[in-house]
This record gives structure tokens, C-alpha cells and sequence, in this order.
């Protein structure tokens, strides 16, 4: 059995083995910090500690997988803190979110280092890093960067639009933020506004900026390079994994919800060439007076090319049209960036601080940057990416090819060679003993033999929840959700007097299912579309009768605990669609090398959707309810048991009535406590 079969039971001493009274000071430490948030120490949380303390000190890789209410985040700030202190080491942690890594940011990690500052006699310095676009660039509102592109509000109109109050807004906030970031600016305002008072990190000018010394951007990163712990977010280690290095040298990283970061990663290494992308490089050239005709003829001859073919994947590479207009692109991309880069170093030597020479010249080097980047790889050798013609974006039933896009074929040895080699490697989650074992998630990791542990969960799932799988139901066609499922769906949500999370697995069900509860029962039915997330969840929370339904950002991250949501329904198995050309090629892949491609990947898939999105349940010591399962196939097809081994441990049954009923106690129980 491998290290990443043999999960390390919670307080077991193989985590604190040998060298323990330099490596247990963490775990003392963890008792002051719970003390002084007048909590009590978990044993989960102890355990978890102690692994943390020991990857660290020994530079090793550690699996951790730590439940709902388990503390995970003291857990390993506490040892990050520590081991900052005592071993004057630069430790990066990374979280799923923006919104995480502010709380731990703002919120955990300061009265981590308030509790241990007394006991360790020093603070480390703590720093928040974020990518360049999540700041204002006081130079491009300056107009540093002249006026933006056509199809952009210009940014001195005046609020005669709802895009121009926002930009007007924007002005005014700038005059008195002190971050420049946009967290701190509530309400928010659409990307679109956005864009126009910000840089990506490859247009920014950087050191070259006439108003370096008051960036919001820089300023943040300055405090980065200094401080002993910095916490970031999985976007960054995207790009430093797929492309350059922005966090420089540290010597351990701690990722939390890390069963996110390989999806993330792929995110970041995909890229998709279109006519609007050439057609807005050329531009960008032309505005630095760079003649733009080889890459205009480039667009004309991809915009051909894309009408002779449909969607779909391209198992043997380019066809010959495709692949002559992206030579071409590449070419002529090529020729005009060298031109760009001249004027914009013989700008830099000439030009004055207020001139806008060199960041036009900045912005066609990013434009042309990316379509010579994406190119490369369209053309680059056959079989390390996965590259496929796409519709329009979210219209699957078109059959109109408009972008070719390129994705990493696998993504564990980026993880591998740009983020983990030669440092210390922590990652945490709830989910990442698919199956029982951590064996699929070191693997999708790129990580040998790492130490693993299972901090479990203070809560009693058996006697806490249902999982109730209705196997007397068809199985489920490729035509959306079932009559037999929308009337069971009825049923439980009648039962349950509302107080429903529907998690479909597309938005084509969840809305039909939505449309038909609306029509058979006298309960409030909320769709994910409908309205801001956020503002859904409070409307879910706040009304005791309420059912929120929806896909995709559903299944992860919606924290609602109490009987708003006594019961959650999955309409059927999560794999990833047969169509949907990264896992078809990574199924492959798995396959021609003597595995199960379906376990590994699509398997796989729908373990860690099941695992996250039965987890919405039990979100404290007092929640009861049911997991409701609408697909029969988690009780008969022999992948069954590992999909179920991967989801809470929650008591088991196929019996209708005895759910029914349960479900009736449940919301008769909250009536009489007026939830």
C-alpha cells in the first residue's frame, strides 16, 4: 500500500514522531490562540496542527482532510506562524476565494498572531497578495494610458448610463480609498467599469511607471517581499504555476481548499484565440503607429477557416485551414511585437513621466504577447494540450465554431515542478479522500508519497443526517430531468415543508425543476440565476419555506446552517459531460496507459462534486436533515460505493417512507422553535 493509501488517523503519533519538543510547540501554541477566542481544543484540530508542524519543519508534502466545524484554518496558521517566527522562513497561503482569503486575512490570521505574540516574543510580518487587476491604476486614471478602446465608455462621459455612473463612482472612490482595492468598494461594479481604471499584471508598466511610489498595487507587493506570511488566492498560483513567478522565493506553501486548485490551474494555463482577440491586437499595434495589415489578414483568414468547421474537439490537431491562419497570426504577431517594443524603449529613454507613449506601447505588447503565447501552443507538439473549437460562451446547442482553445493535457506536473519542488507543501480541504483514500487527489496533485491525515469532523453524521438514494427511480437520460424525478422532488420538498438546496447538474435541469415546483407547490422557489448570489442565499436563509435552486457555484461554499436547509437534493450523478474535451482527453490519456479513465477522471469528478455538495448539510451540531440522491445509479452501478465512500458518513437508506417522514418530524420541529 502506498503513503497516499494509508490516511493517518487523527492524534495518531505518526504525526509527531520523532524531534517532538522542538516540533509540539505549535501544538501548545494551537491551546493559547482557541483559549484566547474562548474556544476548546478539537483533537482533529490537534492532530491537524501537529501534521502541519511536521511538513514544515521537514520540508515535506501533507494531505490533510479536515471537515466542516474541524478549526482547519488555526490549525495551520498556527504552525505557519511558529515556524515563520523560529525559523525565519517565508510561508504563502493560498485560498479557493477572494472572499476566504480576506477572512483569513483580516480576520484569522491577525488573532493568530495576537494570541502567540505574547509566547513567541515577536510577530511576523503578515501581507495580503493579490493579482495587479485587483487594484486601481492611479496612472491609467490619470490618463496614462490614453482612451480606452472604442467599444469602452470613454472614462471622462459623464454618468449618463448605468456603465457611466459606475465609472463616475469609481472616480469618486479613488479620491478617498486607501487600498485602491476592489474588495473595499461597496456596492461593486461590473467588470466592464472595472477594466477601465485597472491593468492586468502584463500591461502594468511596473517599475517604469511615473507614479510608482503611489500605486495601490505596489505598495501591496512590497509588503509581500517583506513579510513571513503571505496570504494570496489560487488565481495567483495559476498563474505562477502555468506562467512566471510572482510571489518570489518562500520556502512552504499551505493551500486551503485545495481540492479546487487543479481546476484552477487549468483555468489559468487555457487559452482561446478568437477574431475579437486578434482583431483588438491589431489595434492595440495601430495605436502606436505600427502598420497592422498581415495581422488583420490573419483575422480575416481565421475568420474563414472557423465557418468551415462545428464545435468540437480536434484529436489530431489543427485542420490544414485552421492551422495555416494561425501560422500566419503567429507570424505576423511576431514581427509587429518587435516593432512595439522598440518604440516602447526608445519612449522610456525619451519620453517624459506624463507622456503616454510607453504604455500604449505596454498595452499592444500584452495584446500581441497573448496571441503570439496562444498560437505557439495551437501549433506546439501534439498531445500536450487538449485543443478544441467552442461555441459562443454557454450556448452549447450552437453549432457555430468561434474560438479555438487550448488546454494543458494535465496540470500535476506544473503543480509539481512550479509550486511544491525543493519546499514544504500543506493541502487542505474537506474533500480529498475521494473513495475513501487519498490516492486519486496526490495523483491529480503531482505528489509522491506525501504524509496524509484525516482530521474527521466534530459532528455525528450518522445520527445527524440521511443520505437517502431513491433507487426505484430510472435511471437518468440525456434529456434533462425525469417526470419520475420531478415528482419525488415534489414529494420531498412537500415533506420537508420547503426548506430545500437543489444542486443540479446543469442549469437546463434546475430551471425545468424550478418551473415545476413553482407550478405544484405553494412554497417560494428561488433560481440561481434570478438574482446576485448573495442576495438569493439571505432570501433562502431568511425565509423558513424558501427552496434555492441552482448548479455549478451551488454545489461549493453556500454555508447555511439550521433547518433553512434540512433537506439538499442532487438530481443525479455530477460526471462531466461526454462532450466536455478535457476530461474526454484526460480519460484517454489515463486509458492508453493501462488505467480506468472513468474512474480516474470522471469518477473522480463526481466524488469531489458529491463529496462538496452533500457537505451543505450538516453545518453545525444542531442541523438534521437528508441528502437526497434522485439517481439510482449510487446504488446499483459498481462505481456506486466509491462515489458513496466519498460523501459524509451520513446513515443510509432507500426506504421513501421512512425519509418522508422523517422529513415531516423535521419541519413540524422547527415550526414549534419558529424557524
Amino acid at each position: 500500500m502506498s503513503t497516499a493509501d494509508a490516511p493517518v488517523a487523527a492524534g495518531d503519533d505518526v504525526a509527531v514522531s520523532e524531534d517532538a519538543a522542538a516540533r509540539t510547540e505549535a501544538v501548545r501554541l494551537l491551546g493559547t490562540a482557541v483559549a484566547a477566542l474562548g474556544g476548546k481544543e478539537r483533537a482533529g484540530q490537534t492532530a491537524m496542527t501537529a501534521a502541519v508542524e511536521r511538513a514544515l519543519g521537514h520540508g515535506e508534502h501533507a494531505l490533510v482532510q479536515a471537515g466542516t466545524g474541524t478549526g482547519k484554518s488555526l490549525a495551520y496558521l498556527v504552525p505557519a506562524v511558529v515556524h515563520a517566527a523560529r525559523a525565519k522562513e517565508r510561508i504563502v497561503v493560498s485560498t479557493a476565494t477572494l472572499a476566504l482569503q480576506r477572512q483569513v486575512y483580516s480576520k484569522d490570521l491577525p488573532l493568530v498572531l495576537d494570541a502567540l505574540e505574547p509566547e513567541l516574543g515577536e510577530r511576523p510580518r503578515a501581507a495580503l497578495f493579490k493579482g495587479r487587476a485587483n487594484y486601481l491604476c492611479k496612472h491609467k486614471m490619470a490618463g496614462g494610458y490614453g482612451e480606452p478602446d472604442e467599444d469602452m465608455l470613454p472614462i471622462q462621459a459623464g454618468p449618463t448610463s448605468d456603465l457611466g455612473r459606475e465609472v463616475a463612482r469609481l472616480h469618486a472612490w479613488a479620491e478617498e480609498t486607501d487600498t485602491g482595492d476592489r474588495d473595499d468598494l461597496v456596492p461593486g461594479v461590473s467588470h466592464r467599469a472595472w477594466a477601465q481604471v485597472s491593468v492586468t499584471g502584463r500591461e502594468c508598466l511596473e517599475s517604469k511607471c511615473p507614479m510608482l511610489k503611489e500605486c495601490f498595487s505596489q505598495q501591496v507587493r512590497d509588503q509581500a517581499a517583506n513579510a513571513g506570511i503571505v496570504v494570496t488566492n489560487h488565481a495567483v498560483l495559476g498563474v505562477q504555476a502555468a506562467s512566471h513567478d510572482l510571489l518570489g522565493e518562500h520556502h512552504a506553501l499551505i493551500v486551503d481548499e485545495a481540492h479546487e486548485l487543479v481546476s484552477r490551474i487549468t483555468s489559468s494555463a487555457t487559452h482561446e484565440l478568437t477574431v475579437l482577440r486578434l482583431d483588438r491586437a491589431a489595434t492595440a499595434a495601430r495605436r502606436c503607429g505600427i502598420d497592422s495589415e498581415e495581422l488583420d489578414r490573419a483575422a480575416r483568414a481565421l475568420d474563414g477557416a472557423l465557418g468551415e468547421h462545428e464545435p468540437g474537439r480536434l484529436r489530431l490537431g489543427l485542420p490544414e485551414d485552421l492551422a495555416e491562419a494561425v501560422d500566419l497570426a503567429r507570424g505576423a504577431a511576431r514581427a509587429m511585437l518587435s516593432q512595439v517594443q522598440k518604440l516602447g524603449k526608445d519612449a522610456g529613454e525619451t519620453g517624459s513621466p506624463g507622456d503616454t507613449a510607453s504604455a500604449t506601447a505596454k498595452l499592444a505588447t500584452a495584446a500581441l504577447t497573448e496571441v503570439f503565447d496562444v498560437c505557439e501552443e495551437l501549433l506546439g507538439e501534439h498531445g500536450r494540450y487538449v485543443i478544441w473549437l467552442a461555441p459562443p460562451d454557454g450556448d452549447y446547442e450552437s453549432r457555430a465554431a468561434v474560438r479555438i482553445v487550448a488546454a494543458p493535457l494535465d496540470v500535476a506536473g506544473l503543480i509539481r515542478e512550479r509550486l511544491i519542488s525543493e519546499k514544504a507543501s500543506v493541502f487542505t480541504s474537506a474533500t480529498l479522500a475521494l473513495g475513501g483514500n487519498f490516492e486519486a487527489m496526490a495523483r491529480h496533485l503531482g505528489i509522491d508519497e506525501p504524509i496524509t491525515m484525516d482530521a474527521g469532523s466534530p459532528f455525528e453524521y450518522g445520527s445527524q443526517g440521511i443520505l437517502y438514494v431513491a433507487s426505484h427511480l430510472p435511471r437518468p437520460g440525456p434529456g434533462g430531468i425525469s417526470d419520475e424525478a420531478l415528482d419525488e422532488l415534489a414529494a420531498l420538498i412537500e415533506a420537508a415543508g420547503g426548506r430545500t438546496l437543489g444542486l443540479f447538474s446543469s442549469h437546463r435541469a434546475g430551471q425545468a425543476a424550478a418551473e415545476a415546483m413553482r407550478a405544484r407547490l405553494d412554497v417560494p422557489v428561488l433560481y440561481q440565476l434570478d438574482d446576485q448570489l448573495p442576495t438569493l442565499v439571505e432570501r433562502f436563509r431568511e425565509d423558513p419555506q424558501a427552496c434555492l435552486f441552482g448548479s455549478t457555484s451551488l454545489w461549493q461554499g453556500i454555508d447555511v446552517p439550521g433547518a433553512t436547509a434540512s433537506l439538499v437534493v442532487i438530481d443525479r450523478i455530477p460526471f462531466p459531460r461526454p462532450d466536455e474535451p478535457i476530461s474526454q482527453a484526460r480519460s484517454e490519456a489515463v486509458a492508453q496507459s493501462g488505467g480506468n479513465g472513468f474512474m480516474a477522471v470522471s469518477a473522480t469528478h463526481a466524488a469531489l462534486l458529491l463529496a462538496q455538495g452533500s457537505g451543505r448539510l450538516i453545518r453545525s451540531h444542531e442541523d438534521r436533515g437528508v441528502v437526497a440522491v434522485l439517481d439510482s445509479r449510487l446504488a446499483t452501478a459498481r462505481y456506486g460505493g466509491f462515489l458513496a465512500r466519498s460523501m459524509p458518513p451520513l446513515w443510509g437508506t432507500s426506504d421513501r417512507d421512512t425519509v418522508l417522514e422523517a422529513l415531516r418530524r423535521l419541519d413540524a420541529a422547527a415550526r414549534e422553535r419558529g424557524e
